[in-house]
């Protein structure tokens, strides 16, 4: 196989792909509601203390903006392989959101409610992640 039918198979593929997937990543209702997640973050951390701004706030919020920065990247893979794998990374960050939520809420920072808020988006995020990961692998 030369060079160039090579490149149409893969274009062909790429192709079949998007159309089972939709046309972009933010066609997925996981990458929705992950940027739903991180907007809620964003809006909880505003409320810490000055003293967490470079500590909690911060990892809460880049561990947010992970999760649906690799649901993106994996999107834009060429193999199902690579894309379970920044799915993986997606949950991976899912979980230490959960993580650092369950400290901010033991430490009792920022709103309660939004904090409730942004608790069940990474659950549901989470659980989403979860399902799409095992959906690709059979």
């Amino acid at each position: 196989m030369s060079l160039l039918d090579a490149e149409i198979q893969m274009a062909g593929m790429r192709q079949e792909c998007e159309e089972k997937m939709g046309e972009s990543f933010r066609d997925l209702t996981v990458w929705q509601r992950a940027i739903a997640l991180t907007v809620e973050v964003y809006r909880l951390t505003s409320a810490f203390p000055d003293s967490e701004r470079f500590a909690l706030s911060n990892q809460l919020r880049r561990a947010s903006v992970s999760v649906a920065s690799n649901i993106a990247e994996g999107y834009g893979r060429y193999t199902t392989g690579e894309y379970v794998q920044f799915l993986g990374h997606a949950r991976g960050s899912a979980c230490e959101v959960e993580t650092q939520l369950v400290i901010a809420h033991t430490l009792g920072f920022g709103d309660q409610d939004q904090l409730q808020a942004a608790e069940q988006l990474c659950s549901e995020v989470g659980r989403m992640l979860h399902a799409m990961m095992k959906s690709l692998r059979t």
